[in-house]
């Protein structure tokens, strides 16, 4: 446990240190950019056992039912990778990004 955990004094607080990360999903010759923001928390919130929770900053699968990708875990690379594995499964169809030179 590393130090700033420590300030936190009530889980209700939900202290939680952030780690962000970039995603290219490459679809239909579209290169779609994804930010993913992964808390770690302090303590699990109220109600969760888990202390990571990593979410996309936008949804997929638009058309049919609409959801923002995201994961838990009982570690950063768990949390992460649920939510990539979504991000990789189910299609993105918002608008495309205009092409690249």
């Amino acid at each position: 446990m590393t130090d700033w955990m420590y300030m936190q004094e009530k889980p209700s607080e939900q202290l939680a240190q952030l780690h962000y990360f970039s995603f290219i999903k490459q679809q239909q010759d579209a290169a779609i950019p994804f930010h993913i923001t992964v808390r770690e928390f302090a303590a699990p919130p109220p109600g969760q056992h888990l202390r990571f929770f990593a979410e996309a900053d936008k949804a997929v699968n638009q058309k049919t039912a609409s959801f923002v990708p995201c994961g838990w875990g009982n570690s950063l690379y768990s949390a992460l990778g649920d939510c990539l594995r979504l991000i990789r499964q189910f299609p993105y169809e918002g608008e495309l990004p205009p092409p690249g030179p």
